[in-house]
Parts: C-alpha cells; sequence; structure tokens
C-alpha cells in the first residue's frame, strides 16, 4: 500500500514500472529532497506506530534525514512546519513523539572502541538516543565492549592486532591466547544469537531505513549473504573494506575489521515492515538498477527485500538513470528529447554494442527502446544524430 506521503511525492507517476521494476520506487530532484521524504515518511509511520520498533543508518547516507526529523519534531507547533506537514501529506494535528520507539542498531565494526568516532555506536548515540530523544532503555545496541569478553578483558587484551581469526570456530587452538580468542568469538556467536532474539521478541522491524553499499549491500549483507541469514559477526568483502577505509584509517586497518551485523531475514521477518533504502547519485545507478530490476538472487543482497510489500527504494534522478522502463517513460512523455537524452541515449548504445558512435546504424537505432524513440520524435536519422552527438562529445 503506498503511503499519503508517498502517493504525494510521486505526483501521480507509478510505484513501478511493471514488469521491470520489483520494488516501488519513489524519485526526487536531490539529495536534500531525499532526506526529506525519508523523514516524512519515518514520521508518518512513527503517528501509526508511536512504540514501534525501528532501525536507521549511520554514517553520511542519513545526514538530511537526520536533520529533517529534527526540524519537524522540534517546530511541529509552528504554523510554517504545520502547513509543510500538511502539504506532504501528515497530519500536523496527531502528536508525533519519538520517546516510545524501540531502535534496534544495525551494524557495528569488530573490534571497535565504541568511544572511537568513527564507530557506529558513537553515531547511534549521538544523533539517535540524544538527537531523536530516544529512550536508552528500549534500545538494543551493540557495544564490542561489552560483547563476549571476560572478566577484566578488554578488546586490545584480546585483539592486539585487531586482526579477528574465524578459523577459530572450527579448528583447534594452537596457544593459551588463542583459547581465549576462540572463547571470545564463541561469546560473540552466542551474543548474536540472543540479539536477533530479541529483535524478534518485539516482533520484529517495523520502519527500517538503509542506504546501499558499492556492491548493493544492506547493513552489513555483502554479495553473496543468505536472504535467510540473521545476526552475526562476519568479513566483508573489498569493495566494503574500501568504502570504509577513509573512516577507519586506510585500507590496512579496515581489511582486519570484521563486522556484526543484523542479517536480511532480520530485516525481512516482520512481513508488514517499511523497509527504504535511500540512494543519491549516479555513482549508485549501476548497484541500484541491479537491486530493482533484477529477481531475488545472492548476487544482489537488497533483492531480499522483494518479500516486504511496503519495500520502497527512494532515489535521486541520479541514482535512478539506468532504470530503463523509468527513463524511456521519461523519453516518451517529454515529446521532444532534450539534448542531454539524445546524448546519453546514443552514448548507452553505444557501450551496449561496443561500437564506436560514428559506427551505429539505423538499424541498431530501431533495435533499441530509447534509440528508437529517438528517431520517432524527427530528431533526425541515425547518422545525423551520431554526428551531432560526436560533435558535442569533441567540443
Amino acid at each position: 500500500m503506498t503511503s499519503r506521503v508517498e502517493q504525494i511525492a510521486l505526483a501521480g507517476k507509478p510505484l513501478a514500472y511493471a514488469p521491470h521494476e520489483k520494488l516501488g520506487v519513489v524519485v526526487v530532484d536531490s539529495f536534500p529532497a531525499l532526506g526529506t521524504l525519508a523523514a516524512l515518511r519515518f514520521l508518518e509511520w512513527v503517528q501509526s506506530n508511536p512504540e514501534g520498533v525501528v532501525s536507521l543508518p549511520t554514517g553520511k547516507t542519513p545526514e538530511f534525514f537526520i536533520k529533517e526529523v529534527g526540524r519537524f519534531t522540534s517546530g511541529w507547533k509552528k504554523k510554517a512546519i504545520q502547513a509543510e506537514l500538511a502539504e506532504r501529506g501528515i497530519d500536523p494535528s496527531v502528536k508525533c513523539s519519538l520517546k516510545g520507539l524501540h531502535f534496534v542498531q544495525i551494524d557495528e565494526f569488530y573490534p571497535i572502541d565504541p568511544s572511537h568516532h568513527n564507530s557506529f555506536l558513537y553515531y547511534v548515540n549521538h544523533y539517535y538516543i540524544e538527537g531523536f530523544g530516544l529512550d536508552r532503555a528500549r534500545a538494543l545496541l551493540i557495544d564490542c565492549s561489552r560483547i563476549g569478553l571476560p572478566p577484566g578483558k578488554t578488546l586490545s587484551d584480546v585483539w592486539p592486532d585487531d586482526d579477528v581469526d574465524l578459523s577459530l570456530r572450527y579448528r583447534m587452538a594452537g596457544s593459551k591466547h588463542e583459547q581465549l580468542q576462540r572463547d571470545v568469538v564463541q561469546q560473540i556467536d552466542e551474543w548474536c544469537t540472543e540479539y536477533e532474539e530479541k529483535i524478534r521478541a518485539l516482533g520484529g522491524i517495523g520502519f527500517f531505513l538503509g542506504g546501499i553499499g558499492p556492491d548493493g549491500h544492506i547493513g552489513f549483507n555483502v554479495r553473496g549473504s543468505d536472504p535467510f541469514s540473521t545476526t552475526r559477526l562476519t568479513a566483508v568483502n573489498y569493495e566494503t573494506q574500501a568504502a570504509a577505509a577513509t573512516d577507519l584509517g586506510g585500507i590496512e586497518v579496515a581489511r582486519k575489521r570484521l563486522v556484526i551485523t543484523i542479517g536480511l531475514s532480520t530485516i525481512t521477518h516482520n512481513p508488514e515492515c517499511t523497509a527504504v533504502v535511500i540512494a543519491a547519485g549516479e555513482a549508485k545507478a549501476g548497484i541500484v538498477r541491479d537491486a530493482i530490476q533484477n529477481e531475488r538472487h545472492v548476487r544482489y543482497p537488497s533483492t531480499a527485500l522483494q518479500v516486504l510489500p511496503n519495500a520502497r527504494f527512494y532515489l535521486t534522478q541520479g541514482a535512478a538513470k539506468k532504470l530503463e522502463a523509468r527513463q524511456l517513460a521519461a523519453l516518451v512523455a517529454s515529446e521532444r528529447a532534450t539534448a542531454a537524452q539524445i546524448e546519453q541515449a546514443v552514448i548507452d548504445l553505444a557501450m551496449a554494442h561496443r561500437k564506436p558512435i560514428a559506427a551505429l546504424t539505423e538499424a541498431d537505432f530501431r533495435k533499441n527502446p530509447h534509440a528508437a524513440e529517438l528517431l520517432k520524435q524527427g530528431i533526425g536519422s541515425a547518422k545525423d544524430v551520431c554526428a551531432r552527438t560526436v560533435q558535442r562529445l569533441k567540443e
């Protein structure tokens, strides 16, 4: 079911272009607008679920989401805010308090001290527990300094080089220190099981907001993750390590870090979960296309969300750039293609055929829906269109 906030944001456009798009999509014009839309949908959900279970993201992705939630909640009684809320689909007369929510932390690096400014727990405490005024007693948090450690031991005592060997799960310990490490790994595994049980005892996650990683990961469920995966301590792939390298102090540090993450099954356990993935910029266009247009497959972790009727992707125009049916519909609706649309269609056609632009033929154009639509709009012959595109690129 499309929410009121989403209906207004869609402005009459389809939520999904079937059969190509397997998940609902809402496209906005900018990264700040993405944050505003996510904030409004979150507050709309909270109005109906004042004691619901939420999981919210960390990092740069939710920057504007956090700002907008704060702006709306702090100014809820102001006439200007009330008018804006009403215009965007929210009833300002209905109280919207975040205090009763149950919060579930999505993931965390391991090992990492929770006081480290790049730990996700530090972020959660600062922006959500304190910033949103959530009740800490209702929060499930991932504090690596408390998970699995024997009394009197610290993370640096157990992992002096931050190098966690998961093979200790199934091999014999080669020393007394390895025995300690093996015990800690097993205790972490038990803690993850208990964390999962606590989430499910709450009924599962009701509202999930997340970004999408460079390999399409949701949470730290990287490419190849089982759609039935639960909370666990696991390694990540190189793309994910590289993305985290800047925050953690370089790739040599990042490649040693494991992660504790909720699983894909954790997110989808509640069939009524509103799961929103936000993505901005053309750099994300490829992974967004793979997530939305492919059938469920371990190669594309976020396709696991297809089992949720309320799963959505909120995207900027750039991130939606490779959603083919959506782009074709925009081209048809434009009646007369813009120079940018023509150039993009011709370049995409050349890339698809692995030909220089000048070598594209009328037949190549006719076989491609986007390029064929250009010819229908009377912008010239395929040869003329290619010549103009080449000239523009040279200029």
